[in-house]
């Protein structure tokens, strides 16, 4: 099959990693693959060997239009046999260029919240020109079906899919990243994600400044594009970080605080990476971890701080047991690999392409 994939930007974040993840594995299987980007090309991007095209279409209707001029020359080029967007922009987008540009269209939601009212709208009166809109945990589904802007008989899930090649932990860097980054014998509490107010930081913060309170010899590690919300005793804001193996495997637990969400890939990282979770019940999350972690409700910092208290003053046998237990929660539901397969049946499906067979 001849795929191209549709993205707003490269940008560092999760359903970009996710996207070219899927893409990379759709290519090694033998598919023609490209991405296109809605957006000019970022100072921190993604990094990929496929084939890229950028749009560089900005917020004003000279540049949409030939953006616009732009996808369709490239299509006619690239003969697809279906483009899989992704997240609000780039889904209307490559809606709207079906109506120029007949080719089959997939849709993905990646988050319980992309926008107010008027935007679900659009997504109502697009929906024809979408074969499926498929989302990213049951939560999201549920919503967007709720919201009327997706048909449920139009709605399929799939999953966020983890690389536990790349996210497996390894002792030797554990010892090495702790002792890089000064953690001693403290607890380390490790986030990541864009500083945004769906990562709702500030309950975090509340959050970890209650459970030091019971427990002093901790820090809490952010790493995350944005600029740092406070200053505050033992948390270290990292910034934008390409290591997030390495950092996961110098932590002892992961907090995810959380006001809404998709389906966090960072969550399901770092239950690869064996490490005990406490979480925000919002969008898939309790999709993701199962019974192998800690839920709590968003926006209480009360029952964030008492179960990050409850996790650190568990043995590192019983942590260690949770660990292992989420890594297999990991290989046996959520691989990038399985999560490949499915796409795979389904662009097959909706193609009426069989195995083996291209152009």
């Amino acid at each position: 099959m001849r795929i191209v994939y549709v993205l707003t930007s490269l940008g560092m974040g999760g359903a970009e990693r996710q996207v070219v993840a899927l893409a990379e594995r759709m290519a090694g299987r033998g598919h023609t693959v490209a991405i296109m980007v809605l957006r000019p090309r970022l100072g921190e991007e993604w990094p990929t060997t496929l084939y890229v095209v950028h749009l560089n279409m900005r917020r004003n209707p000279v540049s949409v239009f030939a953006g616009f001029a732009r996808a369709r020359r490239f299509l006619k080029q690239f003969h697809p046999d279906l483009i899989h967007s992704h997240s609000f922009h780039a889904n209307i987008f490559a809606r709207l260029l079906r109506v120029s540009a007949p080719v089959l269209a997939i849709s993905t939601v990646h988050n319980v919240y992309e926008g107010g009212w008027h935007r679900m709208i659009v997504y109502r009166l697009t929906d024809f020109l979408s074969a499926l809109t498929t989302a990213v945990s049951n939560a999201v589904a549920e919503r967007f079906v709720r919201l009327k802007a997706i048909p449920k008989q139009k709605c399929h899930v799939v999953t966020n899919g983890i690389d536990t090649t790349e996210f497996a932990p390894s002792p030797d860097r554990r010892v090495q990243t702790r002792a890089a980054m000064s953690a001693g014998e403290d607890f380390i509490w490790f986030t990541a994600g864009r500083i945004a107010p769906a990562k709702d930081i500030p309950n975090l913060l509340r959050a970890f400044a209650q459970a030091i309170a019971g427990y002093p010899s901790a820090q809490l590690w952010i790493a995350g594009e944005g600029a740092p919300t406070a200053a505050q005793e033992n948390v270290h804001w990292l910034g934008l970080r390409r290591d997030l193996p390495a950092l996961l495997d110098a932590a002892d637990g992961f907090v995810l605080a959380s006001a809404w969400e998709g389906m966090p890939l960072v969550v399901g990282e770092a239950m690869a990476m064996q490490k005990p979770v406490v979480a925000t019940d919002v969008g898939g999350v309790r999709e993701l971890v199962g019974d192998v972690g800690v839920i709590v409700p968003a926006k209480n910092s009360e029952a964030l701080a008492a179960s990050m208290l409850a996790l650190m003053r568990q043995t590192i046998e019983d942590r260690r047991r949770t660990g292992h237990a989420s890594r297999s929660r990991i290989e046996n539901e959520f691989s990038i690999d399985s999560r490949a397969d499915d796409w795979e049946a389904l662009y097959r499906t909706l193609t009426g392409r069989t195995r083996g067979s291209h152009r």
